[in-house]
């Protein structure tokens, strides 16, 4: 998973990537350890085409503003450059399925 430092950098991930996923959380949350390789197992198995990302909210603090993520882990998904679903906290890989599922499928085809 690629670590994003900067707004431009951020910005540079979503626009070169159809399907991006920006993950927020720090170093010192420890359910944020465990979801974050669940999550990118999830994205591999589930949705290829969907590239992750991580942001580190404690050394990002301009990106996390900028976002206004106010609670780790914060998940956020792009298709073609929009935000279309924002998870904070507690994540359901199965809803989670559900809610990318048809988007997904209307981008990329699969």
């Amino acid at each position: 998973m690629k670590t994003l430092k900067t707004l431009d950098e951020l910005n540079s991930f979503i626009s070169a990537n159809s399907g991006a996923t920006i993950y927020y959380s720090h170093e010192d949350c420890n359910v944020c350890k465990v979801l974050k390789p669940k999550l990118v197992e999830f994205l591999e198995e589930n949705f290829p085409e969907i590239k992750p990302a991580y942001v580190d909210v404690r050394l990002s603090n301009d990106i996390s503003a900028q976002n206004s993520i106010f609670a780790v882990p914060t998940v956020i998904f792009y298709l073609e450059g929009k935000e279309f679903i924002r998870k904070s906290r507690n994540l359901s890989f199965g809803e989670l399925y559900d809610e990318i599922s048809r988007p997904y499928e209307m981008v990329f085809g699969n």
